[in-house]
């Protein structure tokens, strides 16, 4: 307590007194001083790893639960005059048991066993560790370098005469195996699998991340503590890594001829003839090949026939609409039937008739790829007085892609 000079006025005498304390203390208005603050009190976990807070003047003390403590909080004793035959000789002085227990300092050092600082301010026994403070140097660390400490496991003396933590990761006493990566802990440090590997016994072994948890829409290939995805034939890799698009080979490179067209499909392409159109049918500017009413061949042969081409992909899910067919010609007073001519001997395949004029192909097995299907839809035009019959056919190809994706 700092109290300064007296303040006189006209009447009275006032006196003016500060009540600022050290670092570790506070004000007591009642007792009008400064006293110790018990951080183990109100500091929330003040000592980890199992150690035991004791308060101590100006700061505390982390000791092991095992430790016994018995605080001295006697004043210091008056000094006597030596006793015959001594010279020199102070009170106070104790002798350090070797059993004595280190503790752990505030800031995370361990405070010199009581070996190492034998004198006035530490008093040991067998089973106890009794510790006096000296109220002029309430926090005194020996500092004498000659000293030895005894420190836990995991811990050395520093040049500060206080324990600190061994890293045992970055000093090499470690036994983590060449797979397991070292992490320093306090006062010992842990093996762990370094990420995109597990622990399975004693080893790190590669997570199979393609059989774990597969985001592939295609291909999967597991690499060191990861994976990345690729495309079949026909696909490239999209933005996000993971899925595929299907590749127009048809727009980038093909070997088709120049008689021929390309026809994209999902993953992959083919190269059809420009002119399908076969002996006695010719082709016509609008892309049908139709049977001229003058050849005699003509007369048991379908009107017209129009190639069409198409794809799916494989396994595609049934009963399902693929393709619709409708009549590009109405005559008056007619009427027309669809049916499924040819190229449905398995029965995958069924003709829904919609409206007068049009019919919907329904799948109806599911198709594996990679396959062709060449179905061939017609349609039966007849007046309805009897006197005209025609039918045209729909070729259409179906390619099921080798893939359900």
């Amino acid at each position: 307590m700092l109290t300064l000079a007296l303040v006189k006025s006209q009447d009275t005498e006032e006196t003016i007194t500060y009540t600022q304390c050290t670092d570790g203390y506070e004000w007591d208005p009642v007792r009008q001083q400064c006293k110790d603050i018990d951080e183990c009190d109100i500091v929330p976990d003040a000592c980890k790893g199992g150690m035991k807070c004791v308060n101590h003047y100006g700061g505390y003390l982390c000791l092991p639960k095992t430790a016994q403590i018995i605080v001295n909080n006697e004043q210091p004793q008056q000094e006597t005059p030596p006793a015959e035959g001594t010279s020199g000789a102070t009170t106070g002085v104790v002798a350090a048991s070797s059993m004595a227990t280190s503790g752990v300092l505030p800031g995370g050092g361990f405070v010199a066993s009581a070996a190492a600082v034998a004198g006035p301010e530490v008093q040991t026994g067998r089973n106890n560790f009794v510790i006096r403070r000296n109220p002029a140097d309430p926090q005194r660390i020996p500092s004498n370098p000659s000293h030895r400490i005894q420190c836990a496991a995991g811990y050395e003396q520093s040049e500060h005469n206080v324990c600190q933590d061994i890293d045992e990761c970055t000093a090499g006493t470690h036994n983590c195996r060449v797979d397991q990566v070292c992490i320093n802990l306090r006062g010992s440090f842990a093996c762990q699998c370094p990420p995109g590997y597990q622990k399975r016994g004693e080893q790190c072994v590669d997570i199979n991340e393609c059989d774990a948890s597969n985001q592939c829409a295609q291909q999967c290939y597991n690499i060191l503590g990861s994976f990345i995805c690729q495309c079949n034939q026909g696909y490239e890799l999209s933005s996000d890594r993971l899925n595929c698009e299907d590749i127009n080979e048809c727009e980038t490179t093909n070997e088709c001829r120049e008689d021929e067209m390309c026809w994209n499909y999902h993953g992959g392409f083919r190269c059809y003839p420009r002119n399908p159109c076969q002996d006695p049918y010719i082709l016509t500017p609008e892309n049908r090949c139709v049977c001229p009413v003058s050849n005699a061949m003509c007369r048991e042969l379908p009107q017209s026939i129009v190639y069409k081409y198409m794809s799916i992909r494989s396994d595609r899910s049934v009963p399902s609409d693929i393709f619709q067919i409708q009549a590009t010609t109405i005559y008056a007073n007619t009427i027309n039937t669809f049916r499924i001519k040819s190229g449905n001997e398995n029965g995958e395949f069924y003709l829904r008739q919609t409206s007068p004029v049009s019919a919907m192909l329904v799948l109806v097995k599911s198709l594996s790829g990679p396959r062709e299907h060449i179905v061939d839809l017609e349609m039966l035009t007849v007046s309805s007085i009897g006197t005209f019959r025609t039918s045209s056919v729909l070729r259409l190809t179906i390619i099921v892609g080798p893939f359900s994706f």
